[in-house]
């Protein structure tokens, strides 16, 4: 059997060119189903994988182009929260530290992905688990700002957290009886209005029969019946972007849970998705009137509790920076810090990009 290869970042001459992904052969039909061999699907690599092999300071080297901005799930979500917020995270870029639940978040997402990229009699719960200290090894060596927010008396109960999510994995899914079409999926495409969109979905599943399965993970604990519309407004996104980039529907959204064993499905109509389109164009336009005018007003919410930008924030007393303005094509300054906007689009838990990804905070 044929295992799916996953999406890498190859850099070449310090510019990340492309990302590319390519099916595995069918186990069974159905949804959940296995992922028949498919062409190689290529996507323009999002913002997230921006890094590059450069080592900061390199004079012989040509400065890091910054792309144009375009919305994903997370940095929508910012603006409809805080407009400041999505400001000084998407324009001014201003550095954010990783926590530590945030970094388990990538940990584990690495780990369910270096598992689907073994045959299937080897996604097994004790050699998945045995991933996860060589993984945060790795981790803490690309990145060492990493290992200081773990102390080393925490670390041995911080392990066995990141093992215990990965084990609930198992309780949910058996992934010896399929084969995803692709793990950490870049996706990068312009919808209507030429709205520019950007992505990064963690499982894309396929069955004999074509559907299409979206999945991603979740390492907190399952929201609310109130709060449920909210958690699938990213795949909804990501839905959106599917559907306009291959003309299908995804016949499933999966949302999984590891904190507490659920998951939540839900199945997207094509009237759905036109009008979630309309609203995703509203918000890019209020978006692009805040770029030319400078006006990104502060938003007072529960959120503010756990905001970085309090210091800058005028609702706390605190002073904005002046607005640098956006240019379409920028120099991104080498070396951005870890927990930056480019590293926060990593993963849905606002960490770091996966061990091995790209050379550089994305």
């Amino acid at each position: 059997m044929t295992t799916a290869s996953h999406p890498r970042c190859e850099v070449i001459g310090g510019d990340v060119i492309g990302c590319v992904v390519i099916g595995g052969d069918v186990t069974e039909g159905g949804l959940p189903g296995a992922a028949p061999a498919v062409d190689g699907v290529a996507a323009a690599l999002p913002e997230d994988c921006s890094g590059s092999s450069e080592t900061a300071g390199d004079e012989s080297d040509p400065p890091r182009v910054r792309r144009p901005l375009a919305l994903s799930p997370s940095r929508a979500t910012d603006f409809k929260t805080c407009p400041l917020l999505y400001r000084y995270r998407a324009v001014d870029r201003l550095p954010e530290a990783p926590s530590a639940p945030a970094v388990r978040g990538t940990l584990v997402h690495s780990t369910l992905e270096r598992m689907f990229g073994r045959p299937a009699e080897a996604r097994t719960p004790d050699l998945t688990v045995a991933d996860v200290e060589p993984l945060w090894e790795q981790m803490a060596t690309e990145y060492p700002q990493l290992a200081e927010l773990i102390p080393a008396k925490d670390l041995p109960g911080w392990l066995t957290s990141a093992r215990d999510l990965v084990r609930t994995y198992f309780s949910l899914e058996d992934p010896r009886r399929f084969t995803p079409e692709a793990c950490e999926l870049a996706i990068e495409i312009e919808v209507r209005d030429g709205v520019p969109l950007r992505g990064f979905v963690d499982r894309l599943d396929r069955a004999a029969t074509g559907q299409l399965r979206v999945v991603d993970y979740k390492t907190g604990r399952s929201p609310g019946p109130d709060f449920e519309a909210k958690a699938l407004y990213q795949l909804k996104f990501y839905a959106l972007m599917i559907f306009r980039m291959r003309g299908v529907i995804p016949a499933q959204l999966k949302l999984i849970y590891l904190a507490d064993a659920l998951s939540l499905t839900y199945s997207p109509s094509e009237e759905e998705l036109v009008a979630f389109e309309a609203g995703v164009a509203a918000l890019w336009e209020a978006i692009v009137r805040a770029r030319r005018t400078g006006d990104f007003p502060p938003r007072q919410s529960r959120v503010c509790e756990w905001c970085s930008y309090q210091a800058f924030c005028p609702e706390f007393g605190g002073t904005s920076p002046p607005y640098p303005g956006v240019p379409e094509r920028e120099h991104a300054e080498a070396g951005a810090a870890v927990g930056s906007d480019s590293v926060t689009e990593a993963a849905d838990e606002g960490a770091v990009p996966p061990p091995g990804k790209v050379a550089d905070g994305r």
